[in-house]
């Protein structure tokens, strides 16, 4: 497991990153994991904001029994968001990656259509906002849950006092993702230019940082939706639709900024896009080069980072996707020096030829725990 803190004078952020040492049953992995997480939480003093469990779909029901038995007392009946991967070089179980929070300021239950969905929590006169595992499966087809996972998202954030206009990060798990991925690209341009998020000048989008990956949300939906957001005037989102080595996605179609800053609870959090190994035209290069991929991938993230301020020391949550068992050991053998809190799962990329993605996020003054 790596952790990383974050601290101000009233508030502290815990960033934990848990994985298997072994291989082993799910159940053996998961009572692995879940363990460090309640014994670094509670040594902490802090609670859950934001929780991912990546796993095979068959682990799932012994991870979830596993994290009720052993952090029952820290579930406030925000279901964690899960995913389902292939077995790891590990095993079934891939990995937790968690975000909490301690405060003197209670932590709010988000509800989006009537179920528990997010966390908030109120920073002067800001609200830092979590919400998770939107999805919307009696849609319809595929372009028609996402359209409705955006609504979704709207409504939420409306009912919170603020709007798409306050999202500083999406994360757009995506089953099938090579089967419907430009379909996925036109109801979300659709949709942002319908909320004033893209107007006609694309230089003055406000388009937050978003991963969207081939990896499918647990009980069949086509596609699922994490975010997140800050409410009130207080509130201070950028968007940065360039950064490092790349340009604006948004000239080859994908309406999301290559990264963004927002307040949160104790400082600032930098968030880098899903990034691969794309050029300044847009072209994956270098095609075939599984090594020479992942790269660039690092290297274009690294490049946004030092762009905004951010040191790799102080990268808090990592999650690395690589489209084949081969591409992960090549990954896990040649890079296991970069030292960051990663999760390491197998998925689809956006484009055939792209072997690998990368997303991180930074918090300048962040230390290890």
């Amino acid at each position: 497991m790596r952790g990383r803190l974050l601290e101000s004078k009233e508030t502290a952020e815990v960033f934990l990153t848990a994985w298997p040492s072994r291989r082993g049953k799910a159940s053996e992995q998961a009572e692995e994991v879940f363990s460090t997480v309640r014994t670094s939480l509670a040594s902490c003093g802090a609670r859950l904001f934001q929780e991912r469990i990546f796993a095979t779909e068959a682990a799932l029901p012994d991870v979830l029994a596993a994290r009720l038995r052993i952090c029952a007392d820290l579930d406030d009946g925000v279901p964690p968001v899960l995913l389902v991967v292939p077995e790891n070089p590990t095993g079934p179980v891939a990995g937790v990656q968690l975000h909490a929070v301690r405060s003197a300021a209670p932590l709010q239950i988000v509800k989006s259509d009537g179920k528990p969905r997010g966390r908030s929590v109120t920073m002067g006169d800001s609200c830092f906002v979590a919400i998770s595992g939107l999805v919307a499966p009696g849609a319809g087809g595929a372009d028609e849950q996402a359209h409705a996972m955006f609504t979704q998202a709207a409504a939420t954030l409306k009912a919170l006092g603020g709007s798409m206009h306050s999202v500083a990060r999406t994360w757009l798990w995506l089953g099938d993702i090579l089967g419907w991925y430009d379909d996925l690209n036109r109801v979300r341009n659709r949709f942002f230019k319908s909320v004033g998020l893209i107007e006609t000048d694309p230089n003055k989008a406000c388009m937050p940082a978003s991963t969207g990956i081939g990896v499918y949300p647990a009980f069949g939906a086509a596609c699922a939706m994490d975010l997140v957001a800050v409410v009130g005037k207080g509130g201070k989102v950028e968007y940065f639709r360039e950064a490092g080595n790349q340009r604006s996605p948004y000239h080859y179609g994908s309406a999301f900024s290559r990264a963004s800053r927002a307040g949160s609870p104790a400082g600032d959090t930098v968030y880098v896009s899903g990034t691969a190994a794309i050029d300044a035209e847009g072209r994956t290069s270098p095609i075939g080069d599984a090594k020479g991929q992942i790269s660039v991938t690092i290297e274009n993230v690294r490049a946004a980072f030092r762009d905004l301020g951010c040191r790799d020391a102080e990268v808090v949550q990592a999650i690395a996707y690589s489209n084949t068992p081969e591409v992960q050991a090549i990954f896990h053998k040649e890079f296991a020096d970069l030292g960051w809190p990663c999760i390491s799962v197998i998925a689809d990329i956006c484009r055939d030829d792209l072997l690998f993605e990368l997303e991180a996020a930074a918090c300048p003054g962040a230390k290890s725990i």
